[in-house]
């Protein structure tokens, strides 16, 4: 197992001077607690390393995955519970929560790494790329003009969802809309592809890619999606123009503000825009901002106990602790069986396989009740209704490892298609949100890993003529 490479030095000396002071500062907190801060810290540390290296894919599954399971429970269990609605607070004691979650969690994390070697799958040949675009300098527009065009056509595809970032996966319609919203994204690779390649990058043209983005995120009031290929566009200049630690810290900085703003802002945005009929946009985002700024939102213990129930998907796993197996025995594979089904087989050949967000399975095992589909059961918790403590650390450990195992195939595909690494943002965007339901994450990475095949497929010739002389010169 290899998780540190000689390009991506972790400071132990760093690390381990942060962990001092944390526990200086926090003499109180548990040592589940501390613990849990510490795995979260180690893996937020190696993201911020990478850059300027890979695309970190396992690495931002890590870090997402700690501060929803860790950090937001962290807080809640010490303080925060109080300030929040009962329906929001953590239903278990804190020992019975992270005897689960910090096993479950470390095992989905090895998954991810083991075998992974130099990082196959994430680790770019810059010098193949540059070599591909030069020979190609259209590809990168073409990508940009079909996903733009897609996007533009999606628009008219009636659809049912409102409330879910996870576009087209639910209701009628959806799947015509999700894999529109899947070719949309190619604009995304486009960009990439132009930042990477030998020609001078298109500055306007990236910031009319980010623009649309930032538009449709306004317009929707979700804005999960933009944070996520803000982060995928920084990796990828990062990895063109190998910035020092000191512009690192600072991008670090500006995204941290941008995230905690819109987490403070959105409730009060998407108040603005869904119900009381206001225009989408900077002026009314700017407006909500003052108003979140005015009632004393942003400092607000109360308010900040909310904001934090948003990045805490561990309330929801307690919810299911408290309810399986007590009130309802564990499915020992049966709701799993469900998940697959739903994510593997088209709805042509199993008609009645779980809808995205279906409230019932949610709270059968939850006991919560809801009605509109806001919440996931996510990948720890379908683990744990499905095989418990420890058999749920082991499913956890195989998740990761099939992810890890998707990384390496397109390792192996990208030595005849350089470019093929630059999808795999495409393939993951969705599914390291922790919070998602697994039927959703696993039937998003068939559905874009198929259009990708098909991708490359048709425009086999364009994408793999250029290189496989040269492949067969180094053999």
């Amino acid at each position: 197992m290899n998780f540190f490479l000689n390009k991506i030095k972790f400071n132990w000396i760093f690390y381990i001077g942060l962990a001092l002071i944390i526990r200086v500062l926090f003499p109180n907190i548990s040592l589940y607690s501390y613990l849990a801060i510490l795995i979260s810290l180690h893996q937020i540390l190696n993201l911020f390393n990478s850059f300027g290296v890979i695309i970190p894919i396992r690495y931002i599954f890590g870090t997402f995955m700690c501060l929803q399971m860790f950090i937001g429970p962290v807080f809640q269990y010490n303080g925060l519970d109080k300030f929040v609605f009962s329906f929001y607070s953590m239903k278990v004691p804190e020992d019975v929560y992270f005897s689960y979650v910090i096993p479950a969690v470390i095992c989905f994390i090895v998954g991810l790494h083991i075998r992974a070697e130099k990082f196959n799958g994430e680790l770019l040949d810059e010098n193949r790329i540059k070599e591909f675009s030069e020979k190609n300098p259209d590809q990168a527009l073409i990508f940009i003009g079909v996903g733009f065009f897609a996007s533009i056509f999606s628009t008219i595809i009636p659809t049912d969802f409102s409330t879910t970032e996870a576009v087209g996966q639910r209701g009628g319609g959806g799947w015509i809309f999700f894999i529109l919203y899947l070719i949309g994204c190619l604009k995304y690779i486009g960009a990439f592809l132009l930042i990477l390649g030998k020609s001078k990058m298109k500055t306007i043209t990236i910031v009319v890619v980010y623009g649309s983005i930032i538009a449709t995120s306004l317009g929707t009031g979700m804005f999960h999606d933009l944070l996520t290929w803000i982060i995928m566009l920084a990796a990828i200049i990062a990895i063109r123009y190998k910035p020092s630690i000191y512009i690192k810290i600072i991008f670090a900085f500006c995204f941290i503000i941008l995230a905690f703003v819109i987490q403070i802002v959105k409730d009060n945005y998407r108040t603005a825009i869904w119900q009381s009929g206001g225009n989408s946009g900077l002026a009314t985002f700017a407006q909500a901002a003052e108003q979140s700024e005015s009632s004393n939102d942003v400092f607000d213990i109360k308010s900040l106990a909310l904001s934090n129930v948003r990045i805490n998907q561990g309330f929801i796993i307690t919810n299911i602790m408290k309810t399986v197996p007590e009130q309802v025995p564990f499915a020992n594979g049966e709701e799993l069986g469900q998940i697959l089904e739903a994510a593997f087989l088209p709805r042509v050949l199993a008609p009645d396989k779980l809808e995205a967000g279906d409230q019932k399975i949610f709270n059968q095992y939850t006991g919560l009740g809801i009605t509109k589909a806001t919440m996931g059961l996510s990948s720890v918790g379908d683990a744990y209704i499905n095989f418990g403590i420890i058999g749920g650390s082991v499913f956890m450990f195989f998740l990761g490892l099939l992810y890890n195992e998707i990384l390496k195939g397109f390792y192996r595909y990208s030595k005849n298609f350089p470019i093929l690494l630059l999808f795999t943002p495409l393939v993951f965007y969705f599914p390291i949100r922790p919070d998602s339901e697994l039927q959703t994450n696993l039937g998003h990475v068939i559905k874009s890993t198929f259009l990708i095949l098909i991708i490359f497929t048709v425009w086999k010739s364009n994408l793999q003529l250029q290189f496989s002389r040269k492949l067969n010169k180094e053999d």
